[in-house]
């Protein structure tokens, strides 16, 4: 029987072995890895998205965006081995498959590059800030340095790190890291608590004028959908799971994501709402910023975030090294090896080690990619090609649903491109570069 997926559609066992870990991952590997993925810099920032949306809106995007991307994570989870025989290993793959061989990479892959370049630029920015905070403040007496040095020193990290071969060698790394976000996510909610709210709080819309409000709005929905992220690497995530016809990598895949979604639930609601709640309209963009108080306990969970970015840094680049090392190889005749890995992956990290040291505008460069990159990879791509292969019959509750997804992920990404890109664009314009 002839098999109507093109072969050049698809990833054979025998090219993953070449060019992917072995599928010998367990369930939890799924939770920690989409954790690590998920969350990261964009928890910090919701109280800063809350102050603009206020209370009752605020709540309703935060619980729609849990929703929405759940199911879309269920979606991509399914579509995996959708074709029988067939494991779409990657998400262009899955692209190709849903649109063509030809349409298919160009709708998908830039949208994942952006999700996965982005990313590791903003944790470049986030890691040299929290370093900087907890060098301050575990040490009065040393001298300062300036910010760029730290997202440098925080950069070098990475230059080690980026050449373990795969995801499966940076399982321990992942595993601290995805601690480490629960860890800090707690101090976080626990410090806003028993610091309560400052005085003179004031919930009520910030002061500014009308374009600006609407322009700040639009960036607090890209900054949201910044941290619903972990879409753009759960293919590759799945793809190191086996699977048989009795027991298909869907199975522990989804159990891994019900426990990483419920983390990420854990982490999230308390810190938006509770550090909201504590700071109102005057919450900074990192709510850690605001925290003083206890000294060693906020200086150490500036430490887990610097812990956890390093992770999480790892979890987007793997797939980015994957794609260049195998274009170098095909389209230069490279051959695999240490010298090709060196070559490619330290010159990846200087070029996002200098957009971050450039543009460190953390809440502004959330709401730009989490607009741009994240609302299509996480919110509407997946229901897209879930109506292209599935072909659900129209006006049935899977074909609603799937097109409600569609125009809330189109707003939302329309709505935070143009805020975030507009505050980068009037923030850059007050800024001394290279402080």
């Amino acid at each position: 029987m002839v098999s109507a997926t093109p072969p050049k559609e698809i990833s054979s066992d025998e090219e993953w072995s070449k060019d992917g870990p072995p599928r010998k991952a367990k369930w939890w590997y799924s939770t920690f890895h989409t954790v690590t993925a998920m969350v990261g810099a964009g928890v910090l920032s919701l109280p800063y998205a809350m102050a603009y949306l206020g209370w009752g809106p605020g709540t309703m995007v935060l619980i729609i965006s849990w929703c929405i991307t759940l199911f879309t994570i269920w979606q991509m989870i399914q579509l995996h081995e959708c074709v029988p025989g067939t494991r779409f290993d990657r998400y262009y793959q899955l692209g190709q498959h849903a649109f063509g061989p030809k349409l298919g990479p160009w709708i998908v892959l830039p949208q994942q590059l952006i999700v996965q370049v982005g990313c590791d630029i903003v944790y470049m920015v986030t890691g040299g800030k929290c370093l900087k905070k907890f060098m301050e403040m575990a040490c009065h007496d040393c001298t300062r340095l300036k910010q760029s040095y730290w997202i440098c020193i925080f950069g070098s990290i990475h230059f080690v790190l980026s050449q373990l071969p795969n995801f499966n060698s940076v399982a321990g790394v992942s595993l601290a890291a995805a601690i480490m976000s629960l860890s800090y996510s707690t101090i976080a909610w626990v410090g806003c608590v028993s610091r309560g709210p400052v005085e003179n709080v004031s919930y009520a819309y910030k002061k500014t004028s009308a374009a600006d409000y609407m322009f700040r709005v639009f960036n607090a929905l890209g900054e949201i959908s910044f941290a619903f992220a972990g879409h753009a690497v759960v293919l590759e995530i799945q793809a190191t799971i086996p699977s048989t016809p009795e027991k298909p990598s869907r199975i522990p895949m989804w159990k891994g994501a019900i426990g990483a979604y419920f983390i990420t639930a854990i982490c999230y609601f308390p810190v938006a709402l509770i550090g909201y709640w504590a700071f109102g309209q005057d919450v900074e963009d990192n709510v850690l910023v605001n925290l003083k108080r206890p000294e060693w306990l906020i200086a150490a969970a500036n430490l887990m975030v610097v812990v956890h970015v390093i992770g999480s840094y790892q979890v987007y680049a793997m797939p980015v090294f994957a794609m260049l090392e195998n274009l170098m190889v095909k389209r230069l005749n490279f051959s695999h090896g240490v010298p090709l890995r060196l070559v490619v992956r330290s010159t990846y990290v200087a070029f996002t080690l200098f957009v971050g040291v450039t543009f460190p505008f953390f809440g502004d460069l959330l709401g730009f990619f989490g607009g741009f990159g994240f609302a299509p990879t996480s919110y509407f791509l997946p229901c897209i090609m879930w109506l292209a292969i599935k072909k659900p019959k129209r006006f049935s509750r899977s074909w609603l649903v799937n097109w409600a997804c569609i125009f809330v992920g189109m707003f939302i990404m329309f709505a935070s491109t143009i805020g975030g890109l507009r505050n980068i664009i009037k923030d850059s314009s007050t800024y001394s570069f290279y402080q």
